[in-house]
């Protein structure tokens, strides 16, 4: 039968194991949301300058101006066909 000094060294050791295995969770989870958040803002640029290049008066725009610029277009009935046509074509590619 294993001593109580040796049953209280093992716990010990398992108790710095887990608490290791939490840090090291705790740092993958922060490398993972820094990588979402590096994706983000990669996508938010490249979609910044794509309308841009398309829209150079937009850059003259505050937030708000660029905003109802773009919710007017997004109104705009052609763009509403596009865009049903553009869902319905992935919808269809999912299947």
């Amino acid at each position: 039968m294993p001593d109580i000094g040796k049953l209280k060294n093992q716990q010990e050791k398992v108790k710095t194991e887990i608490r290791q295995l939490e840090n090291r969770q705790k740092i993958l989870l922060n490398r993972k949301t820094d990588a979402e958040r590096k994706a983000r803002t990669r996508r938010l640029i490249e979609h910044g300058a794509i309308l841009e290049s398309i829209f150079p008066a937009t850059t003259a725009m505050t937030g708000e101006e660029a905003k109802a610029f773009l919710s007017a277009i997004y109104r705009l009935p052609e763009v509403v066909r596009l865009l049903k046509n553009q869902s319905d074509s992935q919808d269809l590619q999912r299947l």
